[in-house]
């Protein structure tokens, strides 16, 4: 498995929810269910991370008054 950070976004989510998918199975010994979380947490970070930064880039675009403004995302709607 590549490093987290070489991920892309669909690709660490996909990786995520197999994780959560062996995990709701039950059928893993608690090795690797340990092993699967800690895989999981991981990977959530990585796609938190990415999210955040895919924020930044929205806000950074968003159009105002006088052409494209740069403010946070949760001003977007006032």
């Amino acid at each position: 498995m590549s490093t987290d950070a070489e991920q892309g976004f669909e690709s660490a989510l996909a990786s995520l929810e197999d994780r959560v998918r062996q995990l709701e199975a039950g059928d893993v010994s608690l090795e690797q269910a340990l092993t699967l979380f800690e895989q999981g947490v991981e990977l959530a970070r990585t796609c938190h991370e990415q999210l955040e930064a895919a924020e930044e880039r929205v806000a950074s675009l968003v159009r105002g008054p006088n052409g494209i403004d740069e403010r946070p995302l949760d001003d977007v709607s006032r």
